[in-house]
């Protein structure tokens, strides 16, 4: 399964091709009327004895909304170039057997095969943001466009400037030289609540103003490729042509922007992820501001508490990030941050999941001071950290020998210092071979165990000591290549 961007790459005459053919068969009989086989039912037993109508519950009705806020969602369409390594034959698959034919055997005068170059189109949706041609829409449906236009409900078409893109949080800006523009209304998104109903208005499959409803089905989901996003999942239908466009709430306030959708199809299957518009916001006024976006950074790896790293850690609930790894030199190191560290809030606000810190940390204006507030050796304790700015470096990444195996089910000696230094660590013990509680938590041969509940490691003797008098779940802290992370075992 793949997570997708939703924007659509359709070929104008290939768009045509897939609508007629989907009315075709909606013309075949696919479609009955539900009305006359309800009455045939019911001639046919006259006899049903009458059962009282159940109380009328009432279901959202979103016609208002739409009808307001309908005309501020455009249609995005782009134009490009694509390079390609190979010369192209229009209309026929390289993987086509006939290909290697057509391009070995055309005869003298036949014509020249397009190389090097070939034209790509898009769609996508975005959103009027200010009523003088403000744009908001998804990064990944302008990336790389020669040419970008946005048609309105009233079939006004404008060519679109790019004010800014920003990847990292896949939100662009963009300005069309209109005025007395129709606008969304902007919300709040971390008032957001799961379970509560949701509409997306968009162009899927270049279907303009189309919409969906569904509701929230989860809040700061971190996705493999989302970088620091805490996007908001939903399970309102969202296809190709979605991207850029907005996520309403029953208030008529934009919450997120459509951007990905998890599939194993290329189309919609219950699950889609809007960007929150308050993180969209920030981008927005940056990059119109400065023309890039600043974000800030503290310099460690950190990972989520589950129930066996809580206990390990002696956390009273399921909340916080663990620092698994501290960059050396960087803004957390400086500040006294260490691997074990449980961050619980940032400047009094809570942290519920690791994605959340990679979000907010970077919200804040590199040079300035926020306060964390962690757990360490089972008391809280504040600690202050002049933010770094982010650039090519991460905000908070997700993500035989001596000694017996005993109740760990291990065989560990110690890092040569040939191998301390390669591995850029003091101390440690590197694991010959695993079994038992060590090998169902997932550590594996090669693995450097660096500390356990926190307490560095530095023996073989040292690591038997610590297990006996441990509880039922201890944390290791394990080093596998150049990644850090926690991993719970349970000892039983």
């Amino acid at each position: 399964m793949k997570m997708k961007p939703i924007a659509s790459a359709l070929a104008a005459a290939g768009l045509g091709v897939a609508v007629l053919a989907g009315f075709a068969h909606a013309d075949k009989g696919v479609l009955r009327p539900i009305a006359a086989t309800a009455v045939a039912a019911t001639q046919a037993a006259p006899n049903v004895p009458t059962v009282a109508p159940s109380p009328a519950v009432a279901l959202p009705d979103f016609t208002s909304l739409v009808e307001k806020y309908g005309p501020a969602v455009v249609n995005v369409s782009v134009t490009g170039t694509m390079k390609t390594a190979t010369p192209q034959i229009p209309g026929m698959d390289p993987d086509d057997p006939l290909w290697q034919f057509f391009r070995r055997f055309q005869g003298p005068g036949g014509g020249q095969m397009p190389r090097g170059e070939v034209p790509t189109r898009g769609l996508g949706s975005g959103f009027i943001v200010s009523n003088d041609g403000i744009i908001l829409t998804n990064a990944h449906v302008v990336d790389g466009a020669d040419e970008v236009n946005v048609r309105l409900t009233d079939k006004r078409e404008f060519k679109a400037k790019v004010i800014g893109v920003d990847k990292p949080s896949d939100v662009a800006v963009l300005k069309i030289d209109a005025g007395n523009l129709p606008t969304v209304r902007l919300g709040d998104s971390t008032d957001v609540r799961v379970g509560e109903w949701v509409i997306a208005i968009g162009s899927p499959y270049g279907f303009d103003n189309t919409v969906t409803a569904g509701i929230v089905s989860a809040k700061s989901r971190s996705l493999p490729d989302g970088n620091y996003v805490p996007f908001i999942q939903t399970d309102v239908a969202v296809n190709p042509g979605n991207s850029g466009g907005p996520l309403f709430n029953m208030k008529g306030e934009v919450v997120g922007i459509n951007s990905q959708i998890y599939s194993r199809t290329g189309g919609f299957q219950g699950l889609s992820f809007a960007i929150p518009i308050d993180m969209a916001i920030k981008v927005k006024d940056q990059l119109q501001q400065h023309g890039h976006v600043t974000r800030g950074r503290l310099g460690v790896t950190i990972q989520n508490i589950n129930q066996e790293l809580a206990e390990s850690f002696g956390l009273k609930k399921l909340a916080g990030a663990l620092v698994s790894s501290v960059e050396k030199g960087g803004p957390a190191s400086k500040a006294g941050l260490q691997p074990g560290d449980v961050i619980l809030k940032i400047d009094g606000k809570e942290i519920n999941q690791s994605a959340e810190v990679a979000a907010k940390v970077a919200e804040v204006k590199p040079g300035t001071s926020t306060t964390l507030q962690v757990w360490r050796n089972g008391t809280t304790q504040d600690v202050k950290v002049t933010v770094g700015e982010l650039k090519d470096k991460t905000v908070a990444s997700n993500n035989k020998g001596d000694g017996e195996r005993g109740r760990l089910g291990l065989a560990v000696r110690p890092l040569t210092p040939e191998e301390q230094q390669q591995a850029e660590v003091n101390g440690g013990v590197v694991v010959s071979d695993v079994s038992g509680p060590a090998a169902k938590a997932g550590i594996q041969p090669g693995d450097v165990i660096l500390s356990m509940n926190g307490t560095p490691v530095k023996s073989a003797e040292q690591l038997r000591e610590l297990v006996a008098k441990a509880g039922k779940h201890i944390a290791l802290l394990v080093q596998r290549e150049d990644a850090q992370i926690f991993v719970p075992v349970d000892l039983g």
